[in-house]
């Protein structure tokens, strides 16, 4: 850790103070990695950064699909930090520019998928965007490697922003359902068997909880009915205590 803050502040070439305690000198490492552009970097630093990052995933409680309880045919609910979750593809709820959150340390979805991940996965994306020249667009999605994640890849998805005091449109429901359809597009193109959902757009972007709930779940069900796939697993992953018991009701009308 002490080698990859020393690179770190050497190549931004400004003067910053290096905490002696392990718990904010990881904060540091975090925010320098948060803030940092994607541009190229020496392969001794990411050696050192992917046995860093992989031996802090490897001691996490990870959890497989076999492990979950909670199922109802091929959908699953499991509660939890999504970095954890050893399945073929997570989902990120992304921005338009698709290139990660850059704000130090901050606990949206975003900013948590990169910093576990390393650095590569900003790199990823900036190609992707470069090559495509403009911002991603709401309801559309990319898939990139995982990393040093313990799933083997990302799917970033664009969901719809809600102004403040504001309703969802049916523009916006539209959105958010394509969010799920394009990210099940891309697994079943690249033949994945599980896939992990976030709550997309319901955290800064304000989509109402209950309502992203059930266009998440419809939406789910309806492709699985309706298209010959290779997923065997969907699962709805939620964070707070709030989201479950919602998840709950709605897929097994209980709580």
């Amino acid at each position: 850790m002490d080698y990859l803050i020393s690179y770190l502040i050497e190549e931004r070439g400004e003067e910053i103070n290096i905490p002696d305690d392990y718990h904010s000198k990881r904060g540091l490492l975090r925010s320098l990695m948060n803030v940092r552009p994607p541009m190229k970097i020496s392969d001794e630093f990411l050696k050192v950064q992917d046995e860093f990052l992989t031996s802090e995933t490897l001691n996490k409680d990870l959890t497989s699909v076999e492990d979950i309880s909670d199922k109802k045919g091929k959908l699953l609910l499991w509660q939890g930090d999504i970095v954890t979750l050893k399945v073929d593809a997570i989902v990120n709820a992304a921005n338009s520019k698709l290139l990660g959150c850059f704000i130090p340390q901050h606990n949206c979805i975003d900013n948590v998928i990169h910093s576990a991940a390393g650095i590569q996965l900003r790199m990823d994306c900036s190609r992707i965007m470069k090559a495509q020249g403009i911002d991603e667009a709401v309801g559309k999605a990319k898939i990139t490697e995982a990393y040093n994640l313990p799933s083997k890849h990302v799917i970033h998805t664009v969901g719809p922003q809600i102004p403040h005091g504001m309703k969802p449109t049916d523009k916006n429901r539209e959105e958010l359902a394509s969010c799920y359809l394009s990210c099940m597009d891309i697994a079943d193109y690249n033949k994945l068997e599980s896939i992990a959902f976030c709550c997309i757009s319901t955290g800064v972007f304000n989509f109402p909880h209950n309502q992203a709930a059930e266009i998440a779940i419809k939406t789910v069900e309806d492709y699985l009915k309706n298209n010959e796939t290779t997923l065997k697993h969907v699962i709805f992953n939620v964070f707070g205590d709030g989201d479950y018991v919602l998840y709950k009701k709605l897929l097994f009308g209980d709580v």
